[in-house]
C-alpha cells in the first residue's frame, strides 16, 4: 500500500512539472499586460490603437504602444511617441517621465539624432545622474558628436555603475583614441577584444595607437596581419607602408601600398595617400618614371592634392636631366665627382687643381687653386644639396669660412635659390651665388 502511495505522489508531481513547463513556454511568446492578463504584441498595438482613436492623449494607449516599438528596436516610430509621452508627464501622473525622456534620448541616439539626444539625456541625468543607462546613451551621444573628453566621464561612470556591462570598453577605447589619448586607449581595446575577438575595428585601432606612442615593432605585426582584410586592409597597408618607409625598407613599403591599392572600394582618400606614398618610395630608389606614373593618377582625380604638382614638376626635370638627379640624390663620391667636373667646366681652358674636400651633411666645400692665363687665385666652392631656399644666414658662414682659410674667391651653389637678403649681402664681397638655373646650364655641359 505504501508502495502505491508513493507512486501516486510521484505522478501528481511529474504532472505539476509538464503543466507549469507548458505554461511557461507560452507565456514566453506573449507580453504581460495588466491584471493578470497576456496578450499578444499585435493584440497590445490594436487595442492600444483604439483607446488612441478615441483619445490621442491617452496616456496608456500612449505606453503600451512605445514599448512594444521600443522593445522591437523600432525607434523611428517609438521616438515621437515618447516625445509626447514626456510632454503629458506634466499633466498626467500615470505617466513616468524619466522613462519617457530616457526612451525618447536613446531612440534619438540610434537614429543618429544627436542633437535632440543630448537634450533629452541631459533631462534625464539631471532627474537620476547614477542610472546606467542614462550615462552609456550620453556618452555614446557626446561620442557621435565628436565630445570625446565630454564622453570619456560618462562612458568610465556607466561602467562604475555596471562593471559587466558588454561593448561599453570598445566605445570608451574608441572616445580616447579619437581624442589621441593613445595610450588610455590600448586597455580598453584589450578589454573589447576579450569581450569580442573579432573585433577588427578594435584591433586595427589598438595597433595605430600603438603605432602612434611609439612601438611601431609591436603594431606592424597586426597591420600585416590585416592587410588582406577587406574593410580594414587599405588602412592596414598604408600603415604598414609608413613603417618600412621610416626604415628604409623602400620595396617592401611599396609592396604593402600595392596590396592596399588592388582592394575592392578603397576611400578615395586612402587610395591617393596610397599611391603618394608608393610615388615617394620610387622617387627615393631613384626610379622617377614610375614615381611620375602615381603622380598623375593622383592628377586624375585631384589635381591640388598636397604637393603633387610641384614633386611632379621637380621630377619630371630631374628624370630629363640625369646630372641633376645626382646632384640631388646620388651617393657622396658620385656627387663629390660630379662637384668636382662641374668646377672643370666653368674653368674650361685653366689649370684647377683641387686642394681640400669637406663632406658635410648640410653641404659639401671643395677648394681649389685655380690657374689661369691672366690670373691664379686660390677659390672655394659650397654646394648645398637642396631644391628649396637658401638664407643669408648660410652665406654669412661661408663668408667667415672663406676669410678662415684664406681664399680670393667663393661661389655657393644650389639647386633651388638664394633669399633676397643673401643676394644683398654679398654684394661688394669676392662671393657669387649660383642658383638652379644657373647649375642646370652647367650640368647639361657636364660630361661623366
Amino acid at each position: 500500500m505504501s508502495i502505491l502511495i508513493v507512486g501516486i505522489v510521484i505522478l501528481l508531481v511529474v504532472a505539476a512539472i509538464v503543466v507549469f513547463m507548458g505554461k511557461k513556454g507560452d507565456s514566453s511568446k506573449k507580453l504581460s499586460f495588466g491584471g493578470g492578463k497576456s496578450k499578444t504584441q499585435a493584440q497590445i498595438i490594436r487595442d492600444a490603437n483604439k483607446k488612441l482613436e478615441k483619445n490621442p492623449q491617452d496616456a496608456e494607449g500612449l505606453m503600451e504602444l512605445a514599448d512594444v516599438y521600443f522593445s522591437n528596436k523600432l525607434w523611428d516610430k517609438a521616438l515621437p511617441i515618447y516625445d509626447q509621452l514626456f510632454r503629458l508627464a506634466t499633466k498626467d501622473p500615470m505617466v513616468d517621465g524619466f522613462k519617457a525622456v530616457l526612451r525618447h534620448g536613446i531612440c534619438a541616439v540610434n537614429l543618429d539624432k544627436t542633437q535632440e539626444a543630448l537634450a533629452s539625456l541631459n533631462s534625464a541625468y539631471k532627474l537620476e545622474p547614477r542610472n546606467y543607462d542614462v550615462n552609456l546613451n550620453l556618452g555614446i551621444a557626446m561620442y557621435k558628436e565628436k565630445q570625446y573628453d565630454k564622453a570619456i566621464p560618462c562612458l568610465k561612470k556607466a561602467l562604475i555603475l555596471n562593471p559587466e556591462a558588454e561593448g561599453v570598453y570598445f566605445i570608451l577605447g574608441q572616445s580616447y583614441y579619437q581624442g589621441h589619448h593613445y595610450r588610455d586607449s590600448l586597455p580598453c581595446f584589450k578589454r573589447a577584444l576579450g569581450e569580442d575577438p573579432t573585433n577588427k575595428e578594435a584591433l586595427f585601432c589598438m595597433a595605430d595607437a600603438t603605432n602612434m606612442e611609439g612601438h611601431g615593432d609591436q603594431a606592424i605585426k597586426v597591420f600585416m596581419h590585416l592587410r588582406p582584410d577587406p574593410v580594414y586592409g587599405p588602412r592596414s597597408c598604408l600603415e604598414a607602408g609608413m613603417y618600412h618607409m621610416k626604415t628604409g625598407d623602400f620595396d617592401a613599403a611599396i609592396q604593402d601600398f600595392e596590396i592596399g591599392m588592388k582592394h575592392k572600394d578603397v576611400p578615395q582618400d586612402v587610395m591617393l595617400d596610397l599611391e603618394y606614398r608608393t610615388a615617394q618610395c620610387f622617387f627615393s630608389k631613384n626610379d622617377f618614371g614610375q614615381g611620375l606614373v602615381y603622380l598623375n593618377k593622383i592628377r586624375t582625380v585631384n589635381a591640388n592634392y598636397k604637393d603633387v604638382n610641384a614633386l611632379a614638376s621637380r621630377y619630371q626635370e630631374l628624370s630629363q636631366n640625369k646630372n641633376l638627379q645626382v646632384y640631388l640624390s646620388a651617393g657622396a663620391s658620385d656627387f663629390v665627382a660630379l662637384c668636382r667636373k662641374f668646377i672643370e667646366t666653368v674653368y674650361r681652358g685653366s689649370q684647377v687643381k683641387v686642394m681640400d674636400i669637406n663632406v658635410q651633411p648640410a653641404y659639401t666645400d671643395i677648394t681649389a687653386e685655380v690657374d689661369s692665363p691672366k690670373w691664379t687665385d686660390t677659390e672655394i666652392f659650397r654646394f648645398f644639396r637642396t631644391s628649396g631656399s637658401t638664407g643669408e644666414l648660410y652665406v654669412r658662414d661661408f663668408h667667415g669660412h672663406m676669410h678662415d682659410v684664406k681664399a680670393d674667391r667663393g661661389f655657393c651653389i644650389t639647386a633651388g635659390i638664394f633669399t633676397e637678403e643673401a643676394h644683398k649681402y654679398i654684394e661688394g664681397r669676392p662671393l657669387d651665388l649660383v642658383e638652379k638655373a644657373k647649375l642646370t646650364k652647367v650640368l647639361k655641359a657636364v660630361s661623366i
